[in-house]
């Protein structure tokens, strides 16, 4: 897992791993950059904004377009249900609300989930497909 904010000494890790290789999301400047050079398979955890969520609409950090690139140069986003097992209640719930609302701009966009670090997968399955997820989507990202 490459969990480094500098894109370029993430392009040079990149180049260096021959495993299917993760990056951890940082902010929408690198997000942008490292999804449209592509070459990696999992953007990780970028529903873990650190800006403020508008009166109207979360800040899930995913959009259409980044969505679409993703689709394009085949990045799936990752979701990591261990490191949203041990938040506290109203940070589970608000990140759940932003990867409801990443899961339905994904299934939009034709842009592939997968999920890290689950324990069960009936219950990541279920916790998918009450999220919003198709059960076509759920069963990719956990395959």
């Amino acid at each position: 897992m490459i969990s480094t904010s500098n894109i370029e000494q993430a392009k040079r890790l990149i180049k260096s791993e021959k495993n299917p290789i993760i990056i951890e999301a940082q902010d929408e400047n690198f997000n942008r950059k490292i999804l449209e050079y592509g070459k990696f398979d999992i953007l990780l955890s970028i529903e873990k904004t650190k800006q403020q969520d508008k009166s109207k609409q979360l800040d899930s950090g995913l959009n259409h377009i980044l969505a679409e690139i993703a689709s394009k140069n085949k990045v799936a986003i990752g979701i990591n249900f261990e490191e949203i097992s041990r938040l506290n209640k109203k940070a589970k719930a608000q990140r759940l609300a932003r990867i409801k609302q990443n899961i339905k701009i994904c299934r939009k966009a034709k842009a592939d989930i997968k999920i890290i670090n689950y324990r069960d997968k009936l219950n990541a399955f279920n916790l998918l497909i009450s999220l919003g997820a198709s059960s076509q989507q759920a069963k990719k990202a956990i395959s």
